[in-house]
């Protein structure tokens, strides 16, 4: 009894603690809900509209997708300046070989996430194992693939795209619930809403509930740190509100986007590599410590190496997304997309030095860039403005980092 009583006032003393070494994520949040609270204000309600959440998460996916990527690249204490490229290039190449060649879009998609694979192989080598810095092995990267797509496309749109492809990012997920509801309660809702998502919202919201409460118990079992109780509740109550919330927002328009699907399956993917596989815990040691990572016995080559794979493939990936979102491919497909991605994953709290960065940091940054660029372009600010804006968010983001830092 005494022991258990000691191990839970252990945790209550650590509480402090742990809300000062995760104050950024937390802060992250906040500022994330302060961000959408301002602008659905300022819009007067467009930003939080169905069509509007529906349109965010549309323009914001691929940021999101190759953000991950990005994080990995990062906290191995590397960048990747070329996935922008790398998303015109693909697309390019997806749309020559269903326009041009009329191939069936299943092996398309299949090849062209092989290609962006082979060019984040090509990059990996160079920087793991010819030891050239990634900056320069991506800057040059950015500019062979930015080149060749303006070759293979002769500054000319190509497309249209059969329907199917398009689905992947314009499609929305079937309705199978609301029939047999709107037959047992009628449509007071309304008769174009869609129950299926509104379910997979509720699902969603109640399963991070049952795993985060596990994990949570099961840290204080063991007496490792943990969130005093009205932090933890607090958080997930906050996101599970949002989740219904958004669930119930989008089931009013047309459903969850399937490309919504493929960004939350890649999250909890990432999530899970990043927090229980060894890969994942090497990328860190390597980005915290090259040196000790090496003399651990992890080939630091070999996992530089993957990670550009890595983030190949997801620039590829997103090529096909934005390819079929604009039914097109064109010159300037990815333009400027490195800057959102890499911006992303410093403002969700990865740091410019390695070592450091959480999936959930570098999707709730991308999701406050995006959120920051829909809200502005709705209140009609100029771009160039907006990329003042974004220039100022990145440079708090790094400062913040900075001072932490130097405080420890």
């Amino acid at each position: 009894m005494s022991q258990e009583v000691a191990r839970n006032s252990g945790n209550d003393a650590n509480g402090a603690g742990f809300w000062k070494s995760n104050l950024r994520e937390y802060g992250l949040l906040g500022s994330l809900l302060l961000i959408m609270a301002l602008f659905e204000y300022l819009t007067g309600g467009v930003l939080l509209a169905p069509v509007n959440i529906t349109n965010l998460i549309l323009q914001n996916s691929y940021i999101v997708i190759m953000a991950l990527g990005m994080l990995l690249i990062i906290v191995g204490g590397n960048i990747d300046l070329s996935v922008g490229s790398i998303v015109g290039f693909v697309g390019a190449i997806a749309a020559t070989m269903m326009v041009d060649y009329k191939m069936p879009w299943v092996p398309v998609v299949g090849l062209s996430l092989v290609v962006g694979g082979l060019i984040g192989a090509a990059q990996g080598y160079f920087v793991a194992y010819a030891k050239i810095p990634s900056f320069i092995v991506t800057l040059g990267g950015m500019l062979i693939f930015r080149g060749l797509t303006g070759n293979i496309l002769l500054g000319q749109f190509v497309g249209p795209f059969p329907k199917d492809f398009q689905s992947i990012s314009s499609g929305f997920i079937p309705d199978f619930v609301s029939p047999p509801l709107l037959a047992i309660f009628g449509n007071g809702i309304g008769p174009n809403f869609r129950w299926t998502s509104m379910l997979i919202g509720v699902l969603g919201a109640a399963l991070l509930i049952f795993t985060s409460a596990r994990r949570w118990r099961r840290g204080r079992a063991h007496a490792t740190e943990t969130e005093p109780f009205a932090l933890f509740a607090g958080k997930n109550a906050i996101f599970a509100i949002l989740m219904i919330g958004f669930g119930y927002l989008l089931a009013s328009y047309r459903g969850l986007p399937n490309v919504l699907i493929i960004m939350g399956a890649l999250i909890l993917l990432y999530m899970f590599v990043t927090t229980r596989m060894t890969v994942g815990r090497r990328i860190y040691a390597l980005g915290g410590n090259r040196m000790a990572a090496q003399l651990t016995g992890g080939t630091s080559e070999r996992v530089i190496f993957l990670t550009f794979v890595n983030m190949g493939a997801l620039a590829g990936l997103a090529g096909l997304i934005v390819a079929a979102r604009l039914n097109s491919a064109t010159p300037s497909a990815g333009n400027s997309f490195e800057l959102d991605v890499i911006a992303a994953c410093f403002i969700g709290g990865a740091s410019a030095s390695g070592g450091v960065g959480k999936v959930m940091g570098v999707v709730i940054g991308a999701f406050v860039m995006g959120v920051m660029n829909n809200g502005m372009s709705i209140l009609g600010i100029g771009i160039y403005w907006q990329y003042v804006v974004k220039g100022l968010v990145l440079l708090a983001a790094v400062y913040v980092d900075g001072y932490q830092k130097n405080k420890t």
